[in-house]
């Protein structure tokens, strides 16, 4: 099962020292409801990496080609715990193979160092500049941004951010959809791994838009003990469906049965993974489908599921 509650002691905390308390700006109601985020303890060193990271990273991307839908990846684990970092690189991979994507892809994942040289932090905040990155680089009326996101989950905030102690927050549905509305990215699939994460779905549809969810708006998802490769949203749909020569919508079917099926095998609450396609979406899908790769990739990593599974406990970190 996997579960995130957000630090309230520490946005309490945040909202109501001395500058708070004269310029009264801050809103602890606009922050629940559209997200927020905190840094702290972090070096100048560290930030400058940050800088440096993610420059070089959007310096590669390559331009589009016109006459040509072109898919633009970005994959953020947004959680410290190591299971996130590792589905959403090889999400990366993936969905950069599948959809033409290689030069045109953007990978992020929290638990960052001050090296200059890695994968930018999975931060709220560096995610807003790869979509503004990526939006630049688009024929928005064109091109496509695919969307991988994965982490802890919570029913009202959204995706949580966190970074052990050092950094912490929230991307609330209506926050995820100002940014992509805001850069005028409308032909998007988004793909989130977490739970709760059907809560999406109402703020991001639109008739260009495809989105799939680990569990709807009520339920937990699951699989995301740090040891893990895969949580069983990433090994059902990414690492089994999306490696395949097949139709989305088979790979997601295929996806949805796999997780319903582990979840019976050891006797789960169902996720209940949530499915949107809008009635314009298979324009740009078809066209992006018909060039895909006519062989499968060999699976990565351990299998989400496997004989020594065990269902959440204290001692089994759940999401």
């Amino acid at each position: 099962m996997r579960m995130f509650q957000a630090s309230a002691l520490a946005l309490s905390l945040f909202v109501s020292g001395s500058a708070f308390s004269q310029q009264q700006t801050f809103s602890t109601a606009e922050a629940g409801k559209n997200g927020w985020a905190m840094e702290q303890n972090r070096s100048a060193s560290w930030y400058l990496s940050q800088h440096t990271r993610l420059t070089t990273a959007i310096a590669s991307l390559q331009p589009q080609k016109p006459g040509v839908v072109d898919a633009y990846v970005v994959s953020i684990g947004l959680d410290s715990d190591a299971v996130f970092g590792r589905e959403s690189a090889e999400a990366a991979k993936v969905l950069a193979r599948r959809y033409g994507a290689t030069g045109k892809t953007l990978f992020l994942a929290a638990g960052a160092d001050d090296a200059p040289s890695g994968a930018p932090q999975g931060s709220p905040s560096n995610l807003a500049v790869a979509l503004a990155a990526v939006a630049g680089k688009m024929d928005l009326k064109e091109d496509v941004l695919i969307l991988f996101a994965t982490s802890h989950g919570d029913p009202v905030s959204g995706l949580a951010y966190r970074d052990g102690n050092d950094g912490v927050g929230m991307i609330a549905p209506q926050r995820l959809s100002a940014l992509l509305d805001g850069v005028g990215i409308h032909r998007r699939m988004v793909l989130l791994s977490a739970c709760y994460s059907g809560i999406f779905i109402p703020l991001l549809t639109n008739d260009q838009t495809v989105i799939v969810t680990a569990a709807s708006s009520q339920r937990t998802s699951f699989g995301c003990a740090p040891g893990n490769d895969w949580t069983f949203f990433g090994d059902a749909l990414v690492n089994n469906g999306l490696r395949k020569p097949q139709k989305f919508d088979d790979a997601v079917a295929e996806a949805v049965q796999l997780i319903s099926r582990w979840e019976n095998m050891l006797k789960l609450m169902p996720s209940r993974p949530q499915v949107f396609v809008g009635e314009n979406a298979h324009v740009w899908l078809d066209a992006l489908e018909v060039k895909m790769p006519k062989t499968e990739t060999p699976k990565m990593g351990r299998p989400a599921i496997s004989a020594d599974y065990e269902p959440a406990s204290d001692a089994n970190p759940t999401r």
